[in-house]
């Protein structure tokens, strides 16, 4: 790092949605808070989001803390996109469309029925649809679909428009943003306490923190005629298709263990529009604006790392999100906070969980590579 940064009660490396929303709540704890990105703000793996809220959809019956969180997280969302909305006056694109998990064949039916039966036992609120009651909810769907639940408390927002949101609100509120100004040394940075936010670099910035870059590879598919291919976000086996409410969706996304790779593939392409063709054959009609890939960070247990490094109190890490970067923003946002200001608030993703003996830093070592 070469730029000579003022001093700052406290410094955020990554200026991603997570890093943005940290700062912004930071400053409103009355901190000194300047915001430093390798890139542009936002450009990286927020930009390549989905922007699912997908508690539901996401569950896991191994990893109850996680859903815990992202429950709490997306009940808090649309009170968080109304904040950003009335300090910046910008729409977030937050919609309460809902979601539909789909099957298209027997194997993926069985599939579909031990997701309903999980988050039945988990007390999530889903619906069994046979493939005409789905049909008739969005009428593009393939007249072949097996089956279907509904997903009601799963919703979407556009991350683009909160980058564009966060910008703005973190500017208004004094927090000095610095794009394209890469931090190799947190030594070098004056300021008492230091936010790890800087997704799958992360673990380039701190070792026994095992952060790592896992590649999903997406489309951004316009239809010229506006809205009206459907309405709900499609979950499927393979990927999901997310509608913007304008004629605008998002297809998504490959999972692949390449490192920084972030090249764009045929292959990945062709998988894509291919799945999403089979339960929606009018997406081939859709026009083709974007193919890209971004980095998710991940972690041995799909958990983000939040809270004080206990080995340098200066530090707190704000990470490895993976699939619920989006979603878990506003919650990720107030614990950083709260640590800041003094709080400890207990909670399942500190970082002592990865630092001890026994951690494996493979994941870490391959990050630095």
């Amino acid at each position: 790092m070469t730029t000579q940064l003022p001093h700052a009660d406290v410094a955020v490396v990554g200026g991603g949605v997570i890093g943005l929303a940290a700062a912004w709540r930071a400053r409103q704890r009355g901190l000194e808070v300047v915001v430093l990105d390798r890139g542009d703000l936002g450009a990286g793996t927020s930009r390549a989001a989905a922007g699912m809220l997908a508690p539901v959809g996401e569950a896991d019956a191994q990893e109850r803390g996680l859903l815990a969180c992202n429950l709490e997280s997306a009940r808090r969302w649309p009170a968080f996109a109304q904040e950003l909305a009335d300090v910046t006056g910008v729409d977030v694109g937050y919609r309460a469309c809902g979601t539909l998990l789909l099957a298209r064949d027997r194997d993926e039916a069985e599939h579909v029925e031990r997701e309903r039966a999980l988050r039945e036992r988990l007390g999530l609120r889903v619906e069994r649809l046979l493939g005409s009651q789905a049909r008739r909810r969005e009428s593009a769907l393939a007249p072949t679909l097996r089956l279907a639940l509904a997903l009601p408390d799963d919703h979407a927002v556009e991350p683009v428009r909160v980058v564009a949101a966060l910008i703005e609100a973190c500017t208004r509120a004094g927090v000095h943003l610095h794009p394209q100004t890469p931090v190799d040394d947190l030594s070098a940075l004056d300021a008492d306490r230091v936010v790890i936010a800087a997704g799958a670099w992360s673990g380039r910035l701190g070792a026994g923190v095992p952060v790592r870059p896992v590649k999903g590879q997406a489309l951004r598919l316009r239809d010229p005629a506006g809205p009206g291919l459907c309405e709900h976000v499609l979950r499927f086996e393979g990927g999901y298709l997310v509608p913007r409410g304008d004629g605008r969706y998002y297809l998504g996304a490959t999972m692949e263990e390449r490192g920084f790779d972030t090249a764009v593939t045929a292959l990945g392409v062709y998988e894509l529009l291919r799945e999403a063709a089979e339960l929606l054959p009018g997406v081939l009609e859709l026009e083709l604006d974007e193919a890209f890939a971004g980095l998710r960070p991940g972690t041995p247990d799909n958990a983000p790392i939040v809270g004080t490094d206990p080995r340098d109190e200066r530090v707190v890490w704000a990470t490895g999100h993976f699939r619920n970067g989006i979603l878990l923003c506003p919650v990720t946002a107030d614990l950083v906070a709260d640590e800041l200001t003094g709080a400890r608030p207990e909670h399942a993703f500190r970082p002592e969980r990865f630092m001890n003996d026994s951690t494996d830093t493979t994941a870490t070592e391959s990050a630095r590579a």
